[in-house]
């Protein structure tokens, strides 16, 4: 929105040309969506209180959870607020990916809302069933998988690219969409199942993101993504201001969310950054790097496969509780220690996923 007006300005002074350039765009959605989390937040932790839309503690979880009960929750409402309100300022709207993680991230946070406000507004402890919430996840994802396949101009961004190897690839073909609606629905419920304790999950969707942005600003440039070996996609670049809003919204979101929490992100929050992680990774064709970066989110999700798997087959739990954070809380861990840890480990796989723009 704000770049159209620069447009126009510009014809009257060169100094808003500054506007066009991506770098300082993301900047400026980063920061703005901060200010709003910062200048919102209060407000929206007060009314949520006001209204008593607290959190409901599971009474075989951890002991350190009954002290949280009736802590505001579906503070996700925050990030989305501030992404996209941030997203429609400054990004560039005539861009269809922009249009697609947006749409994508918020209409996932719709069905997260409507969960969230079953539970805690309607008394519901069932909330939205499993059935309708997938339901919903799938049709959304589904519908990004399809228009970003039949709008597709050239046949790299239907092509799956393997980390670490130059010249290793596989065109997918029609399979682009089952995988791509297999991604932006694991990656939702994995975030969702990562949020969990005071911060774990906001931290490293706002490294994971920040990352994506990186590379969807590198592929977006033809030059820099010649030199570094990875897809050339023509308007990707546009994607590092939406990445830049999740990363000032999720810091802003962090500071109410910090140990020991004011508000909890809730199923609105999860839910709709997880998608946006993964259509992201769609978009800059990373799919499998995104399975290293959030290797957190993996491994919280294996965890709870894994958990499942073993009580059904032979009775017995590997883990204390699932997902894994659960496990190392009845071990006796600290609760910050388990969400620092967190952080270190996903801060290496992200560097780990950097280096894939090198090491080929």
């Amino acid at each position: 929105m704000l770049l159209m007006i620069a447009d126009w300005l510009s014809e009257y002074h060169s100094g808003f040309r500054v506007f066009h350039y991506l770098t300082m765009r993301s900047i400026l959605g980063t920061l703005t969506a901060l200010f709003i989390a910062f200048l919102v937040g209060p407000t929206m932790i007060r009314r949520l209180t006001f209204h008593k839309i607290g959190q409901a503690v599971r009474d075989d979880g951890p002991e350190t959870h009954f002290k949280k009960a009736g802590t505001p929750t579906m503070g996700g409402t925050l990030i989305l607020v501030a992404v996209g309100l941030s997203t429609l300022l400054w990004a560039d709207l005539s861009n269809r990916y922009v249009w697609v993680v947006l749409l994508v991230t918020l209409l996932t946070g719709v069905i997260g809302f409507i969960d969230d406000y079953k539970k805690v507004a309607l008394q519901d402890p069932k909330g939205l069933s499993a059935g309708k919430k997938y339901l919903g996840q799938s049709v959304i994802a589904l519908s990004a998988a399809l228009f970003l396949y039949y709008t597709a101009v050239s046949p790299i961004e239907t092509t799956l690219f393997v980390p670490f190897f130059k010249d290793v690839s596989l065109q997918l073909g029609w399979f682009f969409v089952p995988l791509t609606y297999f991604v932006i629905v694991g990656t939702s419920n994995a975030v969702n199942l990562t949020d969990g304790l005071d911060g774990l999950a906001i931290m490293p969707t706002v490294l994971v993101a920040g990352a994506l942005g990186i590379f969807a600003y590198l592929s977006g440039n033809a030059q820099f993504a010649q030199y570094l070996a990875i897809p050339s996609l023509q308007g990707t670049g546009e994607l590092v201001v939406f990445c830049g809003a999740i990363v000032g919204a999720g810091m802003g979101f962090l500071w109410f969310n910090a140990y020991p929490a004011m508000v909890f992100m809730g199923d609105v929050g999860a839910l709709a950054l997880g998608a946006a992680l993964g259509v992201l990774a769609v978009l800059v064709r990373q799919e499998l790097v995104l399975i290293i970066m959030g290797g957190v989110f993996v491994m919280e999700t294996v965890s709870v496969i894994l958990q499942v798997a073993s009580f059904k087959l032979t009775g017995k739990r590997i883990f204390r509780m699932a997902p894994i954070h659960h496990h190392f809380e009845l071990k006796g861990w600290p609760e910050p220690r388990i969400i620092v840890r967190f952080w270190i480990i996903t801060v290496i796989l992200v560097l780990i996923g950097l280096s894939t723009l090198k090491l080929r």
